[in-house]
């Protein structure tokens, strides 16, 4: 498509969306006709015809690969939640049930990854900060109830042949939940995210994808404003609701650094009384400080794989793409290794042929 048509196109995704996101509902959860049987579990009435039961979304299930529940520390709490306090306390809710057993090994983990106590303990200051936070009339207003499509993408989206500005269907609903705003908002779907893959001065810039992306901003602001006063927030404030859920996976260093980060800052951003969360000492925070600095070039790796790869952020590719995607990324792999080994014994290691491995994020098996 011409960039015209990608913006036509654009507009006509966000004006369907603009009749989702217009319903005022009442709670958080997931959508079900009004006399479904689910066993055990509350409903919140809505309509005649529809009520609000449990969120459907992997999140609060066990459905990914890998990350199994273990219900160690909190029963299941998928909702439905009536208010944007019970909605907080299902993130750390999930957050605990994701934690193993605490004599679990951890031979396989980075350093920074993280005890089950420290998660534990994290979890319990997280709890107090995130509901300190929900009391706030600015993330209360960024966390209106929401329907989202949780993959709003092109893979997801069909537009009619002879005309990009007609959109014809969106699949993938499965996963489609009542969300604060502030969670819809965050994510900038695929058709509007610049190229990422530049990597020198002689490369074109990405004007299309600029243009995409500033068409995007203008319809989200013109059309679903709904999403777009998250926006106008201060990142720092929604950070800690985004990651206090996955600290098992992403390891006990990123929440960490968020807790710190929202605590350092309570004041300048206009938060009442002090954080929940006290600043670690001078020398907790160096070692903090180390540990977060493996978190972060772990995480410069998965993007760079990400982008070399041309995968998902979990790692889905095509399925015709899948074997050459398969021979790519053991060859990335091997180059790494080979640099590391290297590097060994000499002023350029960084790190270990074994670190490298326990922050490699996909299966190299």
């Amino acid at each position: 498509m011409s960039g015209e048509q990608q913006i036509a196109c654009i507009q006509a995704i966000w004006i369907n969306i603009q009749q989702i996101a217009a319903i005022n509902f009442t709670a958080y959860g997931s959508l079900y006709i009004a006399d479904v049987a689910i066993d055990s579990a509350p409903k919140l009435p809505f309509t005649s015809d529809f009520c609000i039961g449990p969120h459907c979304g992997t999140r609060y299930w066990d459905c990914n690969v890998g990350e199994a529940r273990n219900y160690n520390s909190t029963k299941p709490n998928r909702g439905p939640w009536p208010d944007l306090p019970a909605y907080c306390n299902g993130l750390i809710d999930t957050g605990l049930s994701r934690l193993p057993n605490a004599d679990v090994s951890l031979l396989d983990k980075l350093p920074s990854h993280g005890s089950v106590a420290t998660h534990v303990r994290l979890l319990r200051f997280g709890r107090d900060v995130i509901q300190k936070l929900s009391e706030d009339p600015r993330i209360r207003k960024a966390a209106a109830p929401t329907l989202c499509h949780a993959d709003l993408h092109k893979r997801n989206t069909f537009i009619a042949d002879d005309d990009p500005s007609i959109v014809t269907a969106f699949i993938d609903w499965q996963s489609s939940s009542i969300e604060p705003a502030f969670e819809c908002a965050e994510e900038v779907p695929d058709f509007a995210a610049t190229t990422p893959h530049h990597s020198s001065e002689d490369e074109p810039a990405d004007v299309n994808g600029e243009l995409c992306r500033q068409a995007f901003d203008a319809c989200l602001q013109g059309l679903v404003p709904r999403l777009s006063v998250p926006r106008e927030l201060d990142d720092n404030l929604l950070r800690p609701f985004r990651y206090c859920h996955r600290t098992w996976r992403d390891g006990a260093v990123a929440f960490k650094q968020e807790l710190i980060e929202i605590s350092k800052h309570w004041k300048e951003l206009g938060l009442p009384d002090s954080c929940p969360y006290s600043l670690p000492t001078s020398a907790e925070l160096l070692v903090h400080q180390k540990d977060f600095e493996t978190f972060a070039t772990a995480q410069r790796l998965k993007q760079k794989l990400r982008c070399l790869l041309d995968t998902t952020p979990d790692g889905w590719v095509p399925t015709h793409l899948w074997k050459a995607t398969k021979e790519a990324h053991r060859e990335a792999f091997n180059e790494l290794v080979q640099a590391v080994e290297n590097a060994e014994g000499t002023e350029d290691q960084s790190i270990s042929v074994e670190e490298l491995k326990r922050m490699w994020p996909f299966d190299i098996q």
